[in-house]
């Protein structure tokens, strides 16, 4: 099965690491009964999982953040429409790998 969901990721207040997806997606309706996720990307044969729980941010100023950062989602998305949705990653590990090193973690809180 092919995954069809994209993610928008930033930097918000507090240092916490924030995501952008649709109510209206499978992934929104997913994490509403287990918010346990993940996500891994990999460069130069190195790559990274970031693992820890999602919670939302249903604030307005997190919507408008997420939308100031990333402006293509305006197209797609507002503040007020129902849609938008915002959420964080709380108690997460980022962990770097690669082929010819051992695991490094970046990031446990």
């Amino acid at each position: 099965m092919k995954n069809r969901i994209s993610y928008r990721k930033t930097i918000g207040s507090g240092g916490k690491l924030y995501i952008q997806t649709g109510k209206i997606k499978k992934v929104s309706k997913q994490l509403a009964v287990n918010p346990k996720a993940e996500i891994c990307a990999m460069k130069d044969g190195e790559w990274i999982r970031l693992e820890g729980i999602l919670v939302e941010d249903d604030r307005a100023e997190a919507k408008e953040s997420m939308l100031e950062a990333y402006p293509s989602l305006r197209s797609m998305y507002a503040v007020d429409d129902g849609n938008t949705q915002v959420l964080y990653f709380e108690y997460a590990t980022a962990t770097l790998y690669s082929l010819t090193k051992k695991p490094e973690v970046i990031l446990n809180n």
